[in-house]
């Protein structure tokens, strides 16, 4: 995530299979930088090195990476439809939220969109998980404790997997942060990897 209102003007879509190889499992995830690399060589990203993994692993999961740095709930909403027809996922993750609560956006926004986001996936065939995203405390207690309460919330309501945030193993450990203080870098990468598979193919499972 990024306190930047500016957003790279691209997507990148992970498209490591041909589409037309068939995959038992296709994850759309929907994130922010988080899950964009920022600041990083795209193949050192999580999410292409979990491709990496489930491949070499010939498991049938094809990820497509529909991340954008700056990204919001609203941002993505308004993107989700096309990203539904072309890509026909199986499945939805959503990693989104932390742009909203770093601009003060309202909660009942937050809530709205993440509802609107599972509730168009869902339309399409499509299983969700919602990632618990934290902010940092210097929001307020109560404007932190809503915003985080926001993510189970809405995976209750949807009946959505709701993941832990992969930031909270990674962000407390410098050594494993950009001179930024955000955004993870390239030796956190194979760790959050490695939580991410561990989450999504309790998920799948």
């Amino acid at each position: 995530m990024t306190h930047s209102i500016l957003r790279f003007v691209f997507v990148l879509f992970l498209v490591i299979k041909p589409l037309s190889a068939a995959a038992d499992n296709t994850i759309l995830i929907l994130g922010d930088s988080l899950s964009a690399a920022y600041g990083l060589k795209q193949e050192q990203g999580w999410v292409k090195l979990l491709q990496d993994k489930y491949d070499e692993k010939d498991q049938s999961v094809y990820l497509v990476n529909a991340s954008i740095s700056g990204e919001t709930t609203g941002g993505a909403l308004r993107r989700l439809d096309a990203l539904l027809d072309e890509f026909e996922p199986t499945h939805v993750l959503i990693e989104l939220g932390g742009n909203d609560g770093l601009r003060g956006f309202p909660i009942k926004r937050l809530q709205a969109n993440l509802r609107d986001l599972v509730s168009k996936s869902q339309q399409a065939g499509a299983n969700t998980a919602i990632m618990e995203v934290h902010i940092p405390p210097n929001y307020g207690p109560r404007y932190t404790k809503l915003f985080t309460g926001s993510f189970e919330t809405i995976a209750d309501e949807t009946n959505s997997e709701l993941l832990p945030f992969f930031m909270l193993e990674i962000a407390a450990h410098p050594e494993l942060m950009q001179n930024d203080n955000l955004h993870p870098n390239a030796e956190a990468q194979p760790l959050i990897r490695d939580i991410m598979y561990k989450e999504i193919n309790q998920w799948l499972d």
